[in-house]
């Protein structure tokens, strides 16, 4: 993970490595002599570099034309300052080949062995029904989604999503839940958290964790918790009293697992009732299938239930993406973290979803923040529901009665071989003490390929799952009991095996809703999710503009290989020598991403961009405090920041001071330098978005590094912004210290409704020993900072995706890449001049990556509202750009590089004839409340009214370009009133009566 930037790595799908002087030398040699405008004659340019980016060398010269530059390198000259330009090109590797890349990937792939997994830990092999892995996880009208901020273009994954929150609400027996967290630690640490700021006693500071629960969560937990000074206790939850006076007296919160992490299910009632008596609240992480079986949590009294979804229908991946759970009681309902998705109605009083209780966004509550959790595991939770709606209860209850018959037998087979398999009851896990057996019954598990979990020298673990076969337990018992033949009336035991006390058996009913109980045949639910899928608007439709997002293509070259079994079937905790194809996956991306960025090392860990900052902070925080400056906790971030970054730096134990912006949008120097000098200090690092977040190359970002190096503080770089970059510039460069990098962005992992996505971070050299770690599989510095994830490389199984892109692209397509988006949100920038203010641009008075369309002065003239805008442009066919952030009334246009010049040609036709419709409120030819801004979008049902009493046709109303006419996507509703849902809170299925 720790790199020489003396010698850069160079990347290996052609076979180059750092010890091949002759083929870096050629490699060297063909980038200095050539341009970066792509000819026949340039063969460094792979074939996948025009099927990437949109715009053909046709389409861009024409583009320069209409900037007035010559050629592209003029265009870079004039917007990217040469202050931090680099003066060579990224040591990477030629691009390739779609089929060359997946060949090569497919030789690193066959490194990996997939054996049998019997390990548990909270993560179980599932069988991914193929209808809903064809039409959902390989299906990029779900996959290249955005999130669900504009609901009349969303309410197919919405559906879905409230489909999850229904599932997770009804297994829980609990009244609220959200729309996924990343993942099961991190979830129990959101846990912690909540309970921290609902404590009843403010002077509580123990989280106390029982000592069976998974050793992984028990790690983030206390990663998460030392900046906020909680303290953190583990123990066994039978001997735990809340006697008063005693040590245990300032518990504010507890944490079980339900089973247990060796399988031992215990009813935790009693416990539950003396916390509560003590003022503390309990959160119970739970076996999501069990509660099928199980009495739970909510029943038994529990505040809070976590835990993952990977078992309904999520592969396995290396540990992920998988999405988490988070479901309380309708008190904390406010501080839930995360996304909810909730019931309100459109302009025509029908039922429509959207977002819920918008107020926690950490854009609007910044620093106040509970939580810097902005995204969700989507796509996962998607998957997870719809196996739910497949099997329904049914099908999910024998699914989880045939894994326990099945552990039953094997129970009770190990029993007779003369093993003690330690505390019952049980559901899917039995804790076996094997003595002196332990070796040989593990060399027996290699010869037939079999992964079960070491306790320790004298215990072992194996976990069923839904993939156990008789065969696999027949292999089991062998395994243990060095007797091939053993158990051959193992089938006949299944009918009857049943191990579970009546009092722990669930007796409540649950996924009553029709939704549940009807999409059973594959007819069904292939119509039910196509269904859902025609109601949102994805990439397949139409360019997806919004700022800072960076909605770009996901080749399906790069998402063929996820679902390969040599990268999907493999266990997070599977021994380090069956996973020689991930390893060297992983060394390739941390290699690559230390080039483009100039740093020294990389950690892959953090599954998201919010976790990365997080991830950042706490290795600054953690490099101070190895220094004995303890002080310095404060962390200047300019007014324009995205809210996730004082929402971070708080949970980092650090306090927020705001830097003003300039009337340009660039930090203010001289206020930064009076916050720098007035916290010398106490200063621990500046937090900083580059190119800014107004769009902009600020040519003075070198200064700003130094003045916060000067006055003892790091720079942190939010790397949101990195498609401007790659390529021309490099974070470690020009004074940064540490960054991540969302490669859902940059780097083409898709944002599947609102994630997965994948956060890692860059830093220099004096910081890459608190790089994280992990407590199962050894990552990061002698001096980690612990575990950001529940898995040691977090979301694994997407990082293939980054890989393919970046192998393909190439250190020339990569560059090549950068100018091309620059070169597209200019151009758009320059069609719109005239027609609307571009609020903010740099030297020459060009913008980076993005531009900031300003349309606070029609709120004036015409009374017409950026949501106005936003919605009518549904009409034209186009997902809106991002509204009212950084600046509130404005659009934030980011059109990346994969846009072909048609489509940017008519994104900005529609935003032109919007501009003469609010021109025609302006003049008085429209009345302000019966413009068809007021009243979009529009849907079919405007079609076939009965009546139009409106002051514009229908043909206006609907077809407002001749585009529409040949490809018309409709919004399933009209305008969604949010604030009527906030008031009637509904976060699960509605009664199928509501929608009539």
């Amino acid at each position: 993970m720790l790199y020489e930037q003396s010698t850069p790595s160079i990347g290996s799908p052609l076979g180059l490595t750092a010890t091949d002087p002759a083929a870096l030398a050629k490699g060297l040699t063909a980038h200095s002599e050539a341009t970066l405008e792509p000819s026949a004659s340039y063969s460094f340019l792979s074939e996948f570099v025009q099927r990437h980016i949109g715009p053909d060398a046709a389409e861009r010269q024409a583009m320069l034309e209409a900037l007035g530059y010559s050629s592209l390198g003029a265009l870079i000259d004039a917007a990217v300052p040469a202050i931090i330009r680099r003066q060579e090109p990224l040591h990477l590797a030629e691009g390739t080949s779609e089929t060359a890349a997946l060949q090569r990937l497919r030789q690193i792939a066959e490194q990996n062995q997939v054996w049998r997994s019997y390990i548990g830990l909270g993560y179980a092999s599932t069988l991914t029904p193929p209808v809903i892995q064809r039409n959902i996880l390989e299906n990029p009208g779900w996959y290249t989604q955005y999130t669900p901020y504009q609901p009349e273009i969303s309410q197919g994954r919405l559906e879905a999503l409230l489909n999850f929150q229904t599932l997770i609400t009804d297994l829980t027996a609990l009244e609220i839940a959200n729309a996924s967290l990343l993942d099961e630690g991190t979830a129990a640490a959101e846990a912690m958290a909540l309970s921290f700021h609902s404590r009843r006693h403010k002077q509580a500071k123990i989280f106390w964790v029982a000592a069976d629960c998974h050793p992984q969560t028990i790690d983030v937990v206390i990663t998460r918790a030392l900046p906020l000074g909680i303290e953190v206790k583990v123990g066994d939850h039978r001997a735990l009293t809340f006697e008063s006076g005693s040590s245990d007296g300032s518990i504010f919160g507890v944490l079980l697992q339900y089973p247990a992490t060796d399988g031992a299910i215990y009813s935790y009632s009693d416990l539950i009732e003396r916390a509560h008596a003590a003022g503390a609240l309990v959160t119970v992480a739970a076996d999501l299938l069990s509660l099928t079986l199980l009495q739970p949590p909510g029943e038994l009294g529990a505040d809070i239930a976590v835990g993952s979804s990977q078992r309904f229908g999520v592969p396995l991946g290396y540990g992920g993406p998988h999405a988490a759970y988070f479901a309380t009681r309708q008190a904390y309902a406010r501080k839930l973290p995360g996304r909810l998705v909730g019931v309100s109605k459109d302009s025509y009083g029908k039922p429509a979803l959207r977002l819920a209780l918008q107020t926690r966004e950490q854009h609007i509550r910044r620093d106040a923040a509970t939580s810097n959790i902005c995204t969700a595991q989507v796509l996962l939770a998607v998957i997870a529901s719809m196996y739910a709606v497949y099997h329904g209860p049914t099908g999910l209850k024998q699914i989880a009665s045939r894994i326990h018959n099945l552990t039953v037998v094997l129970a009770k087979a190990l029993q007779q071989a003369g093993f003690d398999l330690g505390i019952e009851p049980f559901f899917d896990t039995l804790r076996v003490q094997t003595g002196d057996h332990t070796e040989s019954i593990l060399s027996r598990a290699v010869e037939r390929r079999i992964n079960l979990r070491q306790i320790d020298s004298a215990t072992l673990g194996v976990a069923l799952d839904e993939t156990t076969t008789v065969a696999d337990v027949q292999d089991l018992i062998a395994v243990f009991s060095g007797n091939s033949a053993a158990s051959l009336e193992l089938a006949a035991d299944l009918t009857s095996a049943w191990a579970l006390p009546s009092a722990l058996l669930r007796t409540s009913p649950y996924l009553t809703h029709p939704v549940f109980n009807t999409h059973h045949s594959e007819t069904e639910m292939l119509r039910y999710m196509h269904q859902l899928q025609a109601k949102d608007l994805s990439l397949t439709a139409a360019m997806i503009p919004l700022g800072s997002c960076t909605m770009k293509l996901n080749a399906t070259a790069e998402m063929v290989p996820i679902t390969w079994p040599e990268f999907g079937q493999i266990h997070p905790f599977a021994p380090l020598e069956q996973t020689q194809g991930y390893q060297q996956l992983f060394r390739d991306l941390e290699a690559w991403l230390a080039e483009i960025t100039g740093f020294a090392g990389v950690s892959l860990q953090p599954n998201a961009g919010a976790q990365g900052e997080y991830a950042g902070l706490l290795v600054i925080r953690e490099y101070h405090l190895q220094r004995g400056d303890s002080h310095r906790t404060v962390c200047l971030i300019p007014q324009s920041a995205h809210g996730t970054n004082p929402a971070s730096a708080v949970m980092a134990g650090m306090k927020v001071v705001a830097v003003a912006c300039d009337d340009d949008g660039n930090i203010d120097v001289a206020d930064l330098k009076a916050k720098a000098e007035k916290h010398q200090d106490n200063l621990a690092a500046l937090m900083v978005t580059y190119p800014s977040t107004h769009g902009v190359f600020e040519e003075a970002i070198r200064e700003i590094c130094d003045i916060v190096h000067q006055h003892g503080g790091q720079v942190y770089m939010d790397g949101a912004n990195m498609n401007a970059q790659v390529g021309l510039c490099r974070p470690a460069d020009f004074g940064a210290d540490v960054c991540h990098l969302n490669l859902h962005k940059t780097f083409c992992i898709p944002h599947g409704g609102g994630g997965p996505g994948v956060g890692p971070i860059g830093v220099k050299a004096h910081l890459a020993p608190f790089l994280p770690g992990h407590c199962l599989v050894p990552v990061g510095g002698d001096q980690a900072i612990g575990a950001m994830t529940s898995a040691p490389w977090g979301s694994a199984s997407i990082l293939p995706i980054s890989w393919m892109y970046i192998t393909m692209m190439g250190s020339a397509g990569l560059q090549l890449a950068t100018e091309t988006a620059i070169l597209n949100a200019n151009y758009i920038a320059k069609r719109l001049e005239g027609h609307y203010d571009i609020l903010y641009t740099g030297q020459n008075g060009l913008v980076a990556h993005e531009c900031i369309v300003d349309l606070r002065p029609f709120k004036k003239t015409a009374d017409v509202s950026v949501e106005d805008v936003a919605k009518r442009l549904i009409d034209y066919g186009f997902h809106p750009p991002t509204m009212s952030w950084p600046v509130a009334g404005t659009l934030m246009v980011e059109p990346t590089e994969s846009e072909a010049k048609v489509e940017l040609d008519r994104f900005c036709d529609a935003m032109i004839a919007i501009r003469e419709e609010i021109r025609a409120v302006e003049t008085g030819q429209v009345p302000a409340d019966g413009s068809a801004l007021k009243q979009a979008p529009h849907t079919a049902e405007d079609l076939v009214a009965a009546q139009w009493e409106r002051p514009y046709s229908r043909e206006q109303a609907i077809f407002p370009s001749a585009w529409v006419r040949q490809h018309k996507f409709w919004p399933a509703v009209n305008r969604i009133d949010q604030a009527y849902g906030d008031r009637n809170l509904v976060c699960s299925c509605p009664p199928m009566d509501s929608y009539e």
